[in-house]
């Protein structure tokens, strides 16, 4: 692993917008520094907010979505100069399973063994809608649900 790589690499920037579309353009030379491909799975800190994303590219640029959540969070909008670190995220996402819905599956083994082989997008789709749950009976109904789609060898 390269110093940049380890330590990130740092560039100022202009928060690009485009109808609904808001993402951090990234320089040719930012990728070249980071070493790891076109499309570089990457740690992106900015106003102090950190998360993980994966360069697109799009139009022939380098860009990083910036989704209405953290844009919320850090209070940034398109046009805003913005500098930006850049770190290779080379360990796996993880998504946190909540206990109850990991002793489902564990009752239920294969369903576990099912849910451990999604992607992780598909992982987080089944974990966001049981979190989203109000109703504690909403929320084991989704449980229940989740492990059934497994069992029978769905992902959705």
């Amino acid at each position: 692993m390269t110093p940049e790589q380890r330590e990130g690499v740092t560039f100022e920037t202009t928060l690009s917008s485009s109808g609904n579309n808001t993402g951090i353009p990234v320089p040719e030379q930012v990728i070249e520094q980071l070493g790891h491909g076109r499309r570089p799975p990457v740690l992106v800190t900015v106003n102090g907010y950190e998360y993980r994303s994966t360069v697109a590219v799009m139009g022939g640029r380098h860009l990083i979505g910036v989704s209405a959540a953290i844009r919320e969070a850090t209070g940034l909008r398109g046009g805003d100069a913005i500098s930006v670190t850049l770190k290779v995220a080379d360990t796996p996402r993880e998504v946190e399973v909540p206990p109850d819905f990991a002793a489902a599956m564990e009752q239920a083994a294969p369903a576990r063994q099912f849910f451990d082989g999604l992607s992780n997008s598909l992982r987080r789709y089944h974990v966001d809608n049981i979190n989203a749950a109000k109703a504690p009976e909403t929320r084991q109904r989704r449980v229940e649900k989740a492990v059934a789609l497994f069992l029978a060898g769905k992902q959705r």
